[in-house]
């Protein structure tokens, strides 16, 4: 992706859900809902505060974050749909989600 957000931005791709319950029901594409998680693809070099010092963001590429369901700018880069939000909307990472981290 050719895409670098600003400042505090974070860009994800959201993850798509399971087509069935695990009762076994397979959900329509007009029922479902939006997921709420997504991988990051790109981060900003963070915000500045008040003395001008940019503070890194807490969040890397490849995790896996959890987000609202109305959070963020939906907007489609290189062909792909994607999210940009600001690291504030981000809930939280799941841990020992995202794909090619090392273990610490």
């Amino acid at each position: 992706m050719k895409f670098r957000p600003l400042h505090d931005r974070v860009v994800v791709k959201r993850l798509e859900q399971d087509e069935k319950t695990t009762g076994g029901i397979i959900i329509p594409d007009t029922a479902k809902e939006k997921p709420m998680q997504g991988e990051v693809l790109a981060v900003g070099p963070g915000a500045k505060d008040e003395q001008g010092t940019v503070q890194p963001l807490d969040v890397q590429v490849g995790d896996t974050v959890l987000f609202g369901k109305w959070s963020g700018t939906e907007v489609t880069v290189d062909g792909e749909d994607v999210l940009i939000m600001k690291e504030s909307d981000i809930m939280g990472v799941l841990e020992g989600q995202a794909e090619g981290k090392k273990a610490a």
